[in-house]
């Protein structure tokens, strides 16, 4: 990252999963072992697509992919039962998160999570890693009408921040995260998860950092 003039936004929203926490990894082996059981070999590439994207989106793609007949729901179930005994031993942290979260607190910059997952699953997953109190304000996946990459999710993080959209800066890992972040008219920073978005999704991007602790420098 070049050095570029530090911004004091009024306020910073951050997704959760492979942004602040390390929890995406693990989420293709445990597709898998959901559906092996039902006769269903689930591959990573699919499940890539479903990132960052809310439960009806995931869905849709699941039955693009492998046809009307795919058991979604019972699949999902068993994946999320998984996913929740997987991390109830603790969430793992990005690279630089702790110190990202000290210098915006350092700062007086309030925090919000903007996340595709329900609100009971964000709260635990933040009460497991151990930063749920950083936050002043949560908008989950069950409190908006459209997912990303539409821009609800943002626009309501930004309104219960008390700040004006175009006032905040967002950080996102994936595609539709930073596509959100666009339409909502929300500075963008994309730090590296699993893939890299589409060229016409990174010419939206307002910074590019390679981890958390990086992306630090950005404020002052």
């Amino acid at each position: 990252m070049k050095k570029e003039a530090k911004i004091h936004p009024a306020g910073v929203i951050f997704d959760v999963d492979g942004l602040m926490l390390d929890t995406e990894g693990p989420v293709f082996a445990l597709w898998a072992r959901a559906g092996k059981p039902l006769g269903w070999d689930i591959s990573v590439e699919v499940v890539i697509r479903t990132l960052g994207i809310d439960r009806e989106g995931a869905r849709a793609i699941f039955l693009q992919e492998y046809g009307p007949d795919f058991p979604y729901e019972r699949i999902r179930d068993e994946f999320r039962q998984l996913y929740y005994e997987e991390f109830e031993k603790g969430a793992p942290h990005k690279p630089g998160l702790v110190h990202l979260l000290d210098h915006l607190a350092s700062l007086g910059i309030p925090l919000a999570v903007a996340s595709s997952s329900l609100r009971e699953t964000v709260i635990w997953k933040l009460r497991k890693a151990g930063i749920l109190d950083r936050f002043v304000a949560l908008a989950c996946g069950d409190e908006i009408r459209n997912g990303k990459p539409a821009p609800d999710i943002f626009l309501l993080a930004a309104e219960r921040l008390g700040q004006k959209p175009s006032d905040c800066v967002g950080f996102e890992d994936s595609p539709a995260g930073l596509q959100g972040l666009h339409a909502a008219g929300i500075r963008s920073v994309f730090v590296k998860d699993l893939t890299d978005p589409p060229p016409e999704v990174l010419a939206t991007v307002w910074r590019r950092c390679e981890d958390l602790a990086e992306a630090a420098e950005l404020f002052a």
